[in-house]
């Protein structure tokens, strides 16, 4: 592995604790060796995670529309810039150029990225790890409306195999490198493939 694209906010309102994150996340990509591949934005998390892992002799990588360059502030510090017209072009090559995905606490187009990787981790366009931090509790909502899906049988219980969610983003970097972990086939995570009756009429036979 060489790269991790890391997906954040870029928002300045944020809450001082979740940049710790950021810069750790930034920092242990640096001392690993690894390259950050990000959205090239110079302020909130993703400026965070970008100069930690710049400060501790990392590469750095962004992907950035002509758009958001000015309102995200693009960073001058990226060993590379790309600059791109159409933010489906900077999402592809977020994911092209990262060998796995880490998740940090962000917003709309954070929660975007997150959800068509992992579509496409479970359509099998890739096979590369996904790793959510989740920091101070912040995706807790998201992973009650993942169950919640899977309760009511829109989501296969499968999905939950294809990432791994945890508070500490040094955990997840080590499940990033480890060892992949035997394949999730495609027809256990669409949800065409699922079999049984509806929640409610489990209810109602006591079940």
């Amino acid at each position: 592995m060489r790269s991790v694209t890391v997906y954040c906010s870029s928002s300045t309102a944020l809450e001082p604790h979740f940049a710790n994150a950021a810069r750790a996340v930034g920092q242990e990509l640096a001392r690993r060796g690894l390259t950050l591949v990000y959205g090239g934005g110079s302020i909130g998390l993703m400026g965070e995670a970008a100069r930690a892992a710049k400060a501790a002799g990392g590469r750095v990588l962004g992907v950035i529309t002509k758009q958001l360059l000015n309102l995200e502030q693009g960073w001058n510090g990226c060993d590379e810039m790309i600059v791109v017209d159409t933010m489906r072009e900077r999402k592809r090559l977020l994911e092209e150029h990262g060998d796995a995905f880490l998740i940090l606490p962000g917003g709309l187009g954070t929660y975007e990225e997150f959800f068509e990787i992992l579509v496409g981790r479970y359509l099998q366009n890739h096979q590369k790890p996904i790793g959510v931090v989740n920091d101070h509790c912040y995706y807790d909502p998201m992973v009650a409306l993942i169950d919640h899906g899977i309760e009511h049988r829109f989501i296969r219980p499968a999905v939950k195999q294809l990432l791994r969610i945890h508070p500490d983003p040094l955990h997840l970097i080590d499940f990033l490198l480890s060892p992949p972990a035997t394949p999730v086939a495609i027809g256990d995570c669409l949800p065409m493939g699922g079999e049984g009756d509806s929640p409610r009429r489990r209810g109602e036979r006591g079940a």
